[in-house]
């Protein structure tokens, strides 16, 4: 006859998979692109996955451009960042 596992058990058994195989890439790095605000010069870095969806709809060699979260304003990627 099987025993059935108890909620406290499945939990823990739940936790256990979770922290051995990170099965939703939570502990993977981010690969990020760094763009800046035409109005404001604020800078944000967007997540590269962000910006690969962006440029679905673009033309070959068309910017992609984002809206700033400080101003409202156009963001477009950062050429050379002195950071």
């Amino acid at each position: 006859m099987t025993t059935r596992k108890g909620p406290d058990e499945l939990s823990e058994e739940l936790v256990r998979w979770l922290e051995e195989e990170d099965p939703f890439g939570l502990n993977e790095e981010i690969k990020t692109i760094t763009f800046v605000c035409k109005e404001c010069r604020e800078e944000d870095d967007v997540p590269d996955f962000v910006v690969g969806e962006f440029r679905l709809d673009k033309k070959k060699g068309e910017e992609v451009e984002i809206q700033c979260p400080n101003c409202g304003g156009t963001m477009i990627q950062a050429r050379n960042n002195p950071k």
